[in-house]
């Protein structure tokens, strides 16, 4: 039987169907999932109830909401299964070597270093006109996480109105309010913002020459951000120059102390003469 949702990442959604598919006995290998967002908002009716609500451990719920925004197509299918098998297993969950937990702890993971990536590799840049702040964002996440990262960005940019725009959807926060979508987005003409200039500024100022580790730095923030990220201009000279510049501090005169250097000094070997703290050491 095929069993049809409208959103790609909709947890209430998925188990309001896949509960409806277990209560009509529906066994996992007897359906089929399939996402079609024209489909009836109501979904069609599995079958009549002949047994009752599956039961399920209290850690399944967010394993699931975070499994469904994963883009492999198989993961409606391995939590309705995971959820049979939890019948009869209530304690699966904590068997790490099943192959089907171990698989759906995967995409979890696969989704939360989106979100992760999300979050920190976003970019906003203002919009002109007068009023309230408004500003646009373009982002390109590998899986379905709009609706699930855009409340970090409502919590902490509240007081300005935005839209995120993705390949996988968008988010609108307006007057206070988030509404999210799944229809794909154009990549829009962004503005040129001040704030860029100060990204720049700030990456190459603590931009350590002496502690670069190109494959670390590139597992952290791969290649395929640095084209919405304006500090990301500045990688390859910084990483080009990156020898000279340690073999310049290398060759650097020792510097002087502070003048309070001895100060302190005299201080600390006074409090251990007598035991004593001095103010300076009480704080």
């Amino acid at each position: 039987m095929r069993l049809t949702l409208r959103s790609q990442a909709d947890a209430a959604e998925w188990r309001q169907l896949a509960r409806a598919a277990f209560q009509a006995g529906l066994p996992p290998e007897a359906t089929r999932w399939q996402v079609d967002p024209a489909a009836p908002s109501c979904p069609k009716d599995a079958g009549p109830a002949i047994r009752p609500p599956p039961r399920v451990p209290r850690a399944f719920p967010d394993l699931a909401a975070s499994a469904l925004c994963h883009v492999e197509p198989a993961r409606f299918e391995l939590l309705y299964s995971l959820l049979w098998r939890l019948q009869d297993r209530p304690q699966l969950l904590d068997d790490a070597t099943d192959p089907q937990v171990s698989r759906l702890r995967r995409l979890t993971r696969a989704v939360r270093r989106d979100c992760h990536k999300m979050h920190a590799f976003l970019r906003f840049r203002e919009l002109p006109g007068d009023g309230r702040r408004r500003f646009v964002a373009w982002f390109e996440p590998d899986h379905h996480i709009v609706a699930r990262a855009a409340p970090f960005f409502a919590a902490r940019f509240a007081d300005m109105d935005w839209q995120i725009l993705t390949p996988r959807g968008s988010a609108c926060f307006h007057a206070g309010r988030l509404r999210c979508d799944e229809h794909p987005a154009a990549r829009p003409d962004l503005p040129t913002d001040a704030t860029e200039e100060l990204w720049r500024s700030y990456y190459a100022a603590t931009f350590n020459p002496a502690r670069l580790k190109l494959r670390a730095m590139q597992s952290e923030m791969p290649r395929k951000y640095w084209t919405n990220l304006p500090e990301a201009q500045l990688i390859p000279d910084l990483v080009a120059g990156a020898e000279a510049r340690v073999r310049a501090m290398q060759h650097q005169p020792p510097r002087q102390p502070p003048a309070f250097h001895e100060r302190l000094q005299a201080r600390r070997q006074a409090q251990g003469a007598t035991g004593k703290a001095t103010p300076d050491d009480q704080g």
